[in-house]
């Protein structure tokens, strides 16, 4: 019986991929926009929502209370409302904006 010197010889990645002169593979495919896991609009989403969180936290900042002398600005409306609030709507545009399924028109943009 006669064997084939190329089936004793292992298989060697190196030999069987096409590689140009770049030294990338020449059998990678760029990927479509439509199979992005996110689009533009997710991004902006995003961005605003970030906004929205940093905002809410700046608005809860102020000084407290020491044990000599209190300080009623604490329990300011802006600081256990208005801040809080802001800081939980950002929070809740962060999900949608990663959730978000875009149309295809405007996730060809």
């Amino acid at each position: 019986m006669a064997t084939n010197s190329n089936s004793q010889r292992p298989n060697n990645k190196a030999d069987n991929s096409t590689i140009n002169r770049t030294g990338k593979d020449a059998n990678l495919v760029k990927e479509n926009k439509e199979q992005y896991p996110l689009a533009r609009v997710n991004f902006y989403i995003m961005a605003a929502s970030a906004a929205l969180i940093i905002i809410g936290f700046l608005l809860m900042l102020g000084s407290g209370s020491t044990t000599e002398q209190f300080n009623p600005d604490i329990f300011s409306t802006r600081r256990i409302i208005v801040g809080p609030t802001i800081a939980f709507i950002g929070f809740i545009t962060m999900a949608v904006g990663i959730i978000w399924r875009p149309n295809k028109k405007q996730h060809n943009k």
